[in-house]
């Protein structure tokens, strides 16, 4: 406009065929400054738009190559799992599941089938796998040869008994725990292998009862299970053999006096239950301590019976 005198169109028209390239051909003579306007005006539109070009294609190879990378260091994370648990389905039940297990020092990985999916495990930090957990090639991915628990947690009780037969066959001692959405579900999930079977409806009810039934003591169980909560917790610590409070008596076990904690109950090794065990109960190696009070205090217990 400036050089030549044109109009705004004319103008603008010829630097957008300029600097894309296109050259359709000049619509009018330039004169010598405009000719040098013109070589500058190549050179940088040129440059510019190799410059942008670049920074997109490296945008993207770059995304590209941390994703491929993330994903290896997640695999190799994965394949280095012992004693971990294995959740299937990340849904509304296995979301929450994990949110909680994640709350304690334990290791676990995710098998979920659903893409949608992906962006929530990323942001929770949650280590998964991409694939149909019903499938074998997903569940030897996860480490189910080495993992201590597998939770079935899939969106039908159908899918469910087929992933806990399957793995069952690939890991026979493996604790398993399915999700069933109705009642004549459970006896196959458990014949398909289950050691446990849940239904969350049938929970949500009897915690609805309950709470109606009595407020304060489900109250009290809230707190008491409330992670966030250091002052109150309820912990079951398992007693190693190794552990100082082995073969002791309760009233000489010093857990009141010195950790400020209450025992409710102790599982024996042989599976009984003992409630309000008295001061003369022995804690034996095998067996495990149920506990409440602060959780550091609980934490200080749990050294003791469990010595490193």
């Amino acid at each position: 406009m400036y050089i030549e005198n044109w109009g705004l169109l004319d103008s603008l028209y010829m630097t957008v065929i300029t600097v894309t390239t296109v050259g359709y051909g000049e619509i009018k003579q330039i004169g010598s400054y405009g000719r040098v306007f013109t070589i500058l005006l190549i050179f940088s539109g040129t440059g510019f738009f190799i410059y942008v070009g670049g920074t997109i294609m490296k945008f993207i190879v770059e995304g590209r190559v941390r994703a491929i990378l993330g994903r290896r260091r997640l695999d190799k994370k994965i394949l280095g799992l012992k004693n971990h648990y294995i959740i299937c389905g990340y849904g509304r039940i296995g979301r929450v599941l994990c949110d909680n297990l994640k709350t304690k020092p334990v290791d676990l990985v995710v098998i979920e089938k659903d893409e949608g999916h992906i962006p929530a495990m990323e942001m929770d930090n949650v280590p998964y796998i991409a694939g149909d957990a019903s499938e074998e090639i997903y569940l030897h991915q996860a480490g189910i040869e080495r993992a201590r628990m597998l939770v079935a947690a899939l969106g039908t009780d159908t899918d469910n008994v087929f992933l806990v037969l399957t793995a069952r066959q690939l890991n026979p001692d493996i604790f398993i725990m399915a999700r069933a959405s109705s009642n004549k579900a459970k006896s196959k999930l458990i014949a398909a292998g289950a050691n446990k079977v849940e239904s969350p409806y049938d929970i949500g009810a009897v915690s609805m009862a309950q709470r109606i039934l009595r407020p304060t003591v489900t109250n009290f169980l809230d707190l008491a299970f409330e992670h966030q909560r250091k002052d109150i917790k309820m912990e079951e610590i398992p007693v190693s053999s190794s552990s100082k409070l082995a073969n002791v008596h309760l009233k000489d076990s010093g857990i009141r006096q010195q950790f400020n904690l209450i025992l409710i109950a102790i599982k024996k090794k042989e599976g009984d239950m003992m409630f309000n065990p008295s001061f003369e109960t022995v804690i034996r190696g095998g067996d495990t301590v149920i506990a409440v009070g602060e959780g550091q205090n609980l934490l200080k217990l749990e050294k003791i019976l469990n010595p490193a």
